[in-house]
């Protein structure tokens, strides 16, 4: 919700995919940190009911347009798929939770990411009334602050963000609010229904602690336990939860899978179900070859596997045919999800649905195959040592 853009790497191109899958594809910006996650409700007039979340309402609003201008591209505006990888799969998750984006979509994928709630109004409001003190200003010249030029405001803004983080503790930043006005508050999925599918995919190694870090590959265990000390109550019984799914596993990997745990893709893998939406899980394990295998499935990986990029980001998996040969299983299960709602590929397993009870989840790799909920026991005993 802070940065970022559409196009900010090339695994985010859609021309092959659309060309080879026969979809069309676009992409969307909107407003992002302070632009468009400001909260002025609690001192603004009628104006400033949404301003809280207007970036989410720019989402929205571009679905309208597609709702409205697909057909001219030869798109289907009844057949219209939402997609996000990271903090764009925890949008994707915001969107199947406001009432104003019902029915401009019809499929969801969230990539590394997820969400079952927004921040608390509260601590929105009281961060955009910080805003208004920091600019100097009274409610009443709350106008003046859409005259200023941008960077000057998002200077304020940041500068009001940091000292209310060092008075109130809270961490959160710029973003959406559970106001329930765009966004329900609390668990937005709780209480509604949805017949939206869904398709959930994270990755091995999302956050590799040595990625960037060469002298952290031969760490040993009680290294992993000193690390994780700061995260686990009892680092140990983590690490111990992993080795027992990943017996072969390396400490170094084993610290990737502890800082890296499914638990909030499964939460909201979950609390669709409950919804009574179809879900489908993937997990991508695919590695990548480069600085000596030390990247492994990191986060942001498997974007270039979907959409048929894998050639234009070498730099990320070394190209050639191993990635090319999954990037084609993948993107054709992703398309065939967008047509049906039923991920599905001539060349990978069928993709059984997930549901909480069996936990079924598709392995993505050079041999993908389907198994089940092979890391609940190791995620319960990360939920149970958060400090």
């Amino acid at each position: 919700f802070a940065k970022g853009n559409g196009i900010e790497q090339d695994g985010y191109n859609g021309e092959n995919i659309a060309r080879r899958r026969d979809i069309v594809f676009c992409s969307v910006n909107h407003r992002l940190n302070a632009f468009g996650f400001s909260d002025f409700s609690s001192v603004g007039d009628e104006r400033f009911k949404h301003s809280a979340n207007v970036g989410m309402l720019d989402i929205v609003a571009a679905l309208e347009w597609v709702r409205d201008n697909i057909e001219n591209f030869g798109g289907d505006p009844s057949n219209v798929t939402i997609m996000g990888q990271s903090g764009g799969a925890s949008k994707v998750c915001m969107l199947c939770a406001m009432p104003s984006a019902e029915g401009l979509f019809h499929k969801a994928v969230a990539l590394s990411g997820d969400a079952t709630r927004a921040n608390n109004p509260e601590y929105s409001q009281k961060l955009g009334e910080a805003i208004l003190k920091e600019a100097g200003l009274k409610p009443e010249q709350l106008d003046s602050l859409q005259r200023m030029p941008w960077s000057e405001y998002l200077e304020v803004a940041m500068r009001a963000q940091r000292k209310f983080r060092s008075n109130s503790g809270y961490r959160a930043g710029f973003a959406p609010a559970g106001n329930d006005i765009d966004i329900p508050s609390g668990e937005f999925f709780e209480n509604r229904e949805s017949k939206v599918p869904m398709l959930l995919c994270s990755t091995f190694h999302e956050w590799n602690p040595n990625r960037d870090d060469p002298e952290k590959e031969d760490i040993t265990f009680e290294g992993v336990a000193k690390e994780l000390s700061g995260t686990y109550k009892d680092p140990m019984a983590v690490i111990n939860g992993y080795r027992e799914v990943f017996p072969e596993a390396r400490p170094v990997e084993i610290w990737a899978y502890a800082v890296s745990h499914r638990y909030g893709t499964v939460k909201t893998a979950d609390a669709r179900c409950r919804q009574g939406a179809p879900v489908y899980m993937g997990w991508f394990g695919w590695e990548s070859p480069l600085f000596d295998g030390r990247h492994r499935a990191f986060h942001c990986i498997d974007i270039s596997f979907w959409l048929m990029n894998t050639d234009r980001m070498v730099t990320h998996n070394g190209g050639g045919n191993r990635p090319y040969r999954l990037s084609m299983k993948m993107s054709e299960a992703l398309v065939n999800f967008m047509k049906t709602g039923k991920p599905s590929a001539k060349k990978l397993p069928e993709w059984l649905p997930y549901t909480p009870e069996d936990g079924n989840v598709m392995i993505l790799d050079d041999k993908s195959y389907m198994t089940t909920d092979i890391d609940k026991n190791a995620r319960k005993i990360v939920e149970n040592n958060w400090l």
